[in-house]
């Protein structure tokens, strides 16, 4: 593994006529050539999936849009940015008292915000912050892609992050894309050598979610990495970017720890009422046990299929020698997903931002459209199909927590 920007570039594209002036200018500001064909397959992908919800929601007689805005954790999201912290609380059957402190506040701060200064209802705000935010996120990927392995492995990594079978939750009224945002521009802005960009932006991805700490870490280690390879002669931005990553999870989790008295384990006390803890995997592998035993509809399986396919394609990113910091940030997220407890149905999402996790199969699905283009369409074709049923009925007819 490396901190390198281009480990392993794919074989280069046949020569083709000089582009015209618009893509020359395009390139002088920056923008990776392909970006934007890649970008409206993404907008397009997800444009679908939010119609087949609308459509699954016509279908059951729901509101057609509700379920986008005011599903599960959303609603926590939307009160917080209306009330602030402290005025919503739920009791479970079993007693466990369960607070808003366990959400992070930039997204609610980010919706009061957008509230404050244009007429849009709290669930309307929700939407539009997730749905940028999840351009800016495909985006980032993008430019990763094409940073480290050209135009053609870039697209299939963007396409195949839009057909992810819970990428549904990208545009929905939850975190996942705005935290996913954060944390690419993060990680590029490392394979960049932007060292301050890149922790000012972790610790923006630490407000946004508890899974924030995976950003942290990987920015961190990826400095220390540098520091060991070139001997400690390294800039002071560099140790600048390292200590302000983890700033914005520590940060909150403080306050929390400060709103309850208990300073180091408040936070984590909070969590617990959500049945949110680190413990080694003792809940997963008890799910798993009741899952063989009894059976458990379609999204609990679904679910375990999934987290079992992260913990594949993250030893085959291992194996494909990606830098260093996308293998932290992914082993992180995956770490958390495995060894935490909680509902076993969310787990998938968890996973959105891992979005490294992907290479192996972009690599492949650009080499496949090189070769055999009917092949690879059909393959394609049909996660698409999966991804859009999948996060219909998530969404729109199951009951399970996202």
């Amino acid at each position: 593994m490396s901190t390198s920007s281009v480990p392993r570039p794919e074989p280069a594209a046949p020569s083709r006529p000089l582009r015209p002036p618009a893509l020359s200018r395009i390139a002088r500001r920056g923008i990776p050539e392909g970006a934007l064909p890649a970008l409206a397959l993404f907008a397009a992908v997800r444009l679908a999936g939010i119609l087949v919800v609308i459509l699954a929601n016509d279908v059951r007689g729901h509101p057609l849009l509700r379920t986008l805005a005011h599903s599960w954790d959303s609603r926590w999201y939307l009160h917080i940015a209306a009330q602030g912290y402290g005025h919503k609380i739920w009791i479970t059957p079993t007693g466990a008292v369960q607070t808003d402190w366990a959400f992070f506040p930039l997204y609610p701060a980010l919706i009061r915000a957008l509230t404050t200064v244009l007429p849009f209802t709290p669930g309307q705000a929700a939407l539009i912050i997730a749905w940028l935010a999840a351009g800016v996120a495909a985006y980032g990927i993008y430019a990763i892609g094409h940073l480290l392995y050209g135009r053609g492995v870039a697209t299939a990594l963007v396409g195949l992050w839009a057909v992810l079978p819970h990428a549904v939750e990208l545009t929905i009224a939850y975190t996942d894309s705005l935290f996913a945002a954060f944390a690419v521009w993060s990680l590029y802005c490392v394979l960049k050598g932007r060292w301050l960009w890149a922790g000012a932006l972790a610790a923006l991805a630490g407000l946004s979610r508890p899974s924030g700490f995976a950003i942290a870490v990987a920015v961190a280690l990826a400095a220390a990495h540098e520091v060991v390879r070139r001997r400690g002669r390294v800039p002071a931005r560099l140790w600048a970017g390292a200590l302000l990553a983890p700033l914005g999870w520590l940060g909150y989790v403080l306050w929390v720890g400060g709103q309850t008295g208990d300073l180091l384990g408040g936070y984590f006390t909070v969590q617990s009422a959500w049945d949110s803890r680190f413990d080694f995997g003792v809940g997963s592998a008890r799910f798993v046990k009741a899952l063989l035993l009894h059976g458990g509809g379609v999204v609990y399986p679904a679910a375990l299929v999934i987290v079992a396919a992260g913990v594949l394609l993250f030893a085959l990113l291992c194996l494909d020698r990606a830098p260093l910091v996308l293998v932290v940030f992914s082993g992180v997220l995956v770490l958390l997903v495995i060894g935490g407890s909680g509902s076993f149905s969310s787990k998938p999402r968890f996973l959105l931002p891992a979005f490294p996790l992907l290479i192996p199969m972009a690599r492949a699905l650009a080499r496949t459209w090189r070769t055999r283009p009917a092949q690879a369409v059909l393959v394609y074709g049909a996660l698409a199909l999966v991804s859009l049923t999948f996060g219909a009925y998530v969404t729109a007819v199951a009951h399970s927590p996202l």
